[in-house]
């Protein structure tokens, strides 16, 4: 199961946000898996860590493009 898993990586020239939510949520259902043994699982979390850190990135990079699109607007003030 575990080179199945690996198989369902997705490369990082393709990651989306939508992508890494959609992961997230396969290896969720992996974890609650009482038949996955412990070194799948320790890898489903790795990877499930390294997807959230992208998922932080990506979603702190918009609002920070967000905080600039309202200053130029004018529309921080509101």
């Amino acid at each position: 199961m575990a080179a199945k898993e690996t198989e369902k990586q997705i490369p990082a020239s393709e990651l989306t946000l939508e992508k890494a939510f959609t992961r997230l949520d396969e290896l969720l259902e992996q974890l609650g898996n009482k038949e996955v043994s412990l070194d799948e699982s320790f890898q489903a979390y790795a990877e499930g860590t390294r997807l959230l850190k992208y998922c932080n990135d990506h979603l702190d990079q918009v609002e920070k493009r967000m905080q600039i699109l309202d200053e130029e607007s004018g529309l921080d003030g509101l």
